[in-house]
């Protein structure tokens, strides 16, 4: 990975509180667990950052080797890797996502 692509996904990562790294964005979600990853950001109301890495391979490829995690969606919460959907579903409905981002759990 060069070191514009590590700059490039740590830029990322810390635009806002929540970042997903997707197939798609948040309008047009490309596959289920992209589309499950954004109903959950959709549905925790906080502030969000959607990267579409369908707009670009060597940040999908780069992101993999980063976090050493070679599936998609990858969820960053205040900088911190979580992991993928079925983590992220699972922290959700036990709020434990909700407490991460300092949220009223619903």
């Amino acid at each position: 990975m060069t070191p514009e692509m590590k700059s490039k996904i740590e830029t990322e990562i810390n635009k806002a509180p929540l970042t997903i790294f997707i197939k798609g964005n948040r309008d047009f979600p490309m596959c289920g667990f992209s589309a499950r990853v954004v109903e959950v950001a959709n549905a925790l109301g906080c502030e969000y950052n959607d990267v579409n890495l369908m707009e670009d391979m060597e940040l999908m490829q780069s992101l993999a080797e980063y976090e050493n995690w070679p599936t998609t969606p990858l969820i960053y919460v205040k900088g911190e890797f979580i992991g993928g959907c079925d983590i992220t579903l699972e922290m959700f409905e036990s709020g434990e996502l909700q407490e991460m981002l300092n949220l009223d759990a619903a």
